[in-house]
Parts: structure tokens; C-alpha cells; sequence
């Protein structure tokens, strides 16, 4: 979280930085209109700034990944951009649209327009001005439709499948936005900073918007497979997936997730990888728990013998790090890349000491039969907690079971409020933060 909370802070603070350098936002003398201007000026090219960085992260960069630490936390910063953005550019709107409304009601009195020089003006200036009337238009309803299309992406109870299908138009929404923005920023500003990192921003920016409406997103990460097996936990609400790639897997540590789709409608999903890699075989496993309406047909809609593709690896949730020791601890069916990581252990014998926890709350002696054997294979302790017969897991009763906790990092995968109290106690208790790591698996 720290590199992504950085990387917000620069950006806004950056920005600020460069448009103060061009412009001010107590101009003399200070009225209503004299500081809407400005402000209008400063909220377009923050607001934009974030849509434009917002919109290279949808594109997946691979060479920000390892800045940022993990596909996850590039989509965190994302979604924070995005909201800001939006807060950011309706305040953009209110002040250029609601103060011609407050006018036209009579709240406000009109300014005198100041004409002189404007038969002065070069000609790229006035061409530009030329098409005041029409970007500004135009510019109102692409943010009408992005700010429907971020509404809809927050709400949780709108499908993915459709969140998928919908999202993308943002595309076409920010490259209106982008023509908006050349139109109407200060032509002064050209000769400043803050219009050159602009441009740079916009034109990437739009590269992106353009490679997502192509249908190229994760192009070149994709790999064709076929679904080998797959079983389904009915006591778990688990699928294990067993799938056979083709030509092109990278490779991959343990910890990453992919996303796979098939030649269905519905769109790609992010999953954890439940398998150590072995070239010789070039087989991904994956573990999916039953979490909503698509994961929950899973075990109607799969066939042996079906294509899929599978994009990836992604993330940085790789187990490496410094410390004398690890611990452990999967939730749920965030066991699944501690899954991977034990059979790495066991096929390359490793003598950093390891505590595992898993904390389920169904016991399905077949599930916790093959995690022992595991765990026993790559030399890994095991703590099994069945939450309805002995509790949720604290901190304290980790620390308990791992007495020289303080030489280790905690590596966490499972639902947030458990991280959030894990991770506020053991920092209280003298944690430092950046040995707690997380996978932030929230992809909207």
C-alpha cells in the first residue's frame, strides 16, 4: 500500500506543483469570476491527469508492476484515481456549467467580456477558440457518461460480467475528454511544464483507451490452454481446475493470479494460481470458491477437453523478502497461494522456517488431508483453525504459536477486515509495516 499511496501523492502534488507554476489561484482582484477561471483551468488538468494515469493502469503495464507491487495494487490505485478524479471533475463541472445556471437565475451577475486583442490572437490560438462552443459541449456529456460508467463499476451488486462489458466505454468517454482538454486549456500553459507532462499523459492515455476498445488488453500475456480435469468441493463451494497450456507461459514464482476466460460471453476472471510451476508438464491448477453467480455455475458450465485462455502471470505476492522466518496465514480460500508455495517447497527444498495458519470455516477431511501432506513435504508447521468450533484467529494467538515473531514477515490472502485487524495489531506491537503482505485481490 505504501507505493501506491506515494505514487497518488506525487501525482497530485506534482501536478499542483507544475500548474502553480503557470497560474494562481488568487488572481488579483479576487472575485467569483475572476477565481472560477483558474480553478476551472487547475481542476481540468488534475481531474484529467488522473483519468489519463488511471487509464495506463487499465492497461496493465508490465514495467509498473514490480514499481507498484502487484497487478492488485496498480488496480487500487485505479480505483482511487478514479474516484478522485470523478469528485475532482464534477467540481470542474459545477463551476463551469452551474455558474451559467446561477447566472441565468439571477444569483450571479454576468462579467463583462473582455474582447480586447482577441483579433491579435496567432492562428493556431484562434482556431482553437474557434471550437470553444463545441468541445465544451461535448465535454459535458463524456463526463455525464463516465461518471454513470465509475458509479456503476462501485457498486458491488452490479454484475461483473456487465461491469466488464460497460467499464471499457470509459475509453471512448476519456479520448472525448482528451480533445476537450486540448481545446480548452489556457493557451499560455503551452509554453509551461504542465502542458508538456499533459501531453505526455494524454497521448499515453489515449494509446491505452484505444488498445482496450481494440479488444488488445493483456495481448501478448495470453496463452491458449484446454481444461485437463476439475473436481467440485460441495462441502468447500471450491472448483480445482486442472488446465494444460499451450506454448508461451513466462513461468511463474508462487503467489501470482491469471485471468481466464473461455468462448463463453462472460468475461475473464482473476484467479490465484494453485500450482508451482514445472516446465516438463506446463499445467496451471487452479482453486475457485464459489463467491458469486458466475463462480457459482462453474461446475455446471465446465467440460473436460474445453479451450480456455489464460492471461498472466500477474502480481508480486512472490514470498520474497529478507526476514529469518515466515508466517503464513490463508483464510478461506486464500489458502490457495500458500497452495503453490508448499509445492514449490517440496520440489526445492527450502531451510527458511515457515508457520502456516489456514482458518476455514467448514472442515472437509479430504481438503485438510492433502494440506497436511503438504505442508509435512515442504517441511512447513501447520496451525488448522476451524472457526465454528475454536474462534476467529488473532494476533495474539499467532504470536503465541511463533514465539520469535519479530525476525519474521507475515504473508496475508484472505478477506480484508481480517487483514485490517491483523495488520493494525501487529504494527501496534512493533510490526514494521512493510513486512506485512497482502494481495488487495479486489479487481473493481
Amino acid at each position: 500500500m505504501k507505493n501506491i499511496k506515494i505514487a497518488f501523492g506525487l501525482l497530485v502534488l506534482g501536478l499542483t506543483g507544475l500548474w502553480l507554476l503557470a497560474d494562481t489561484l488568487l488572481p488579483e482582484p479576487l472575485t467569483y469570476f475572476s477565481f472560477r477561471t483558474p480553478f476551472i483551468q487547475y481542476s481540468g488538468v488534475l481531474g484529467m491527469a488522473m483519468m489519463s494515469v488511471a487509464m495506463i493502469l487499465a492497461l496493465r503495464p508490465r514495467w509498473l508492476e514490480p514499481r507498484l507491487r502487484g497487478l492488485d495494487k496498480m488496480y487500487r490505485l485505479h480505483k482511487w484515481l478514479g474516484i478522485t478524479g470523478l469528485i475532482v471533475l464534477t467540481l470542474h463541472w459545477w463551476w463551469a456549467q452551474g455558474s451559467k445556471w446561477m447566472v441565468g437565475w439571477g444569483w450571479l451577475s454576468a462579467p463583462e467580456r473582455n474582447v480586447s486583442g482577441e483579433n491579435s490572437l496567432g492562428w493556431l490560438e484562434q482556431a482553437l477558440r474557434n471550437q470553444r462552443g463545441w468541445a465544451e459541449d461535448v465535454g459535458e456529456w463524456a463526463f455525464y457518461g463516465a461518471a454513470i460508467l465509475i458509479i456503476l463499476a462501485l457498486i458491488k451488486a452490479f454484475p461483473y460480467h456487465w461491469f466488464k462489458k460497460t467499464h471499457k466505454w470509459l475509453a471512448v468517454a476519456y479520448l472525448v475528454l482528451v480533445y476537450h482538454s486540448l481545446v480548452l486549456m489556457q493557451f499560455a500553459y503551452w509554453g509551461q511544464p504542465v502542458a508538456w507532462v499533459m501531453t505526455g499523459l494524454m497521448v499515453y492515455g489515449s494509446v491505452a483507451a484505444v488498445l482496450i476498445l481494440a479488444g488488445r488488453l493483456g495481448h501478448h500475456r495470453k496463452v491458449l490452454g484446454k481444461l485437463e480435469s476439475f473436481k467440485y468441493y460441495p462441502d468447500l463451494k471450491v472448483t480445482e481446475g486442472n488446465i494444460e497450456l499451450g506454448r508461451g507461459w513466462p513461468g511463474h514464482l508462487p503467489g501470482p493470479f491469471a485471468f481466464v476466460s473461455d468462448q463463453s460471453a462472460e468475461a475473464a476472471h482473476p484467479y490465484t494460481i494453485a500450482s508451482a510451476w514445472d516446465p516438463a508438464a506446463e499445467r496451471l491448477r487452479f482453486i475457485v470458491k464459489n463467491l458469486g453467480d458466475w463462480t457459482g455455475r462453474l461446475p455446471e458450465h465446465l467440460t473436460v477437453g474445453m479451450a480456455v485462455t489464460v492471461e498472466g502471470p500477474y502480481g508480486c505476492f512472490d514470498f520474497t523478502d529478507d526476514c529469518d522466518q515466515q508466517i503464513w496465514i490463508g483464510a478461506g480460500i486464500g489458502i490457495t497461494p500458500f497452495i503453490a508455495k508448499l509445492e514449490h517447497r517440496a520440489r526445492s527444498p527450502d531451510k527458511l522456517p515457515v508457520t502456516l495458519f489456514h482458518v476455514t470455516d467448514v472442515y472437509d477431511s479430504v481438503a485438510i488431508k492433502k494440506l497436511v501432506a503438504a505442508a509435512k513435504s515442504a517441511n512447513v508447521q501447520l496451525h488448522v483453525r476451524v472457526t465454528p468450533k475454536e474462534g476467529r484467529l488473532t494476533a495474539e494467538q499467532v504470536r503465541d504459536a511463533v514465539p520469535d515473531w519479530q525476525s519474521a514477515s507475515l504473508w496475508f490472502c484472505g478477506p480484508a477486515l481480517f487483514a485490517d485487524a491483523l495488520r493494525k495489531d501487529f504494527i501496534r506491537h512493533g510490526m514494521p509495516p512493510e513486512r506485512f503482505h497482502q494481495e488487495l485481490f479486489g479487481m473493481r
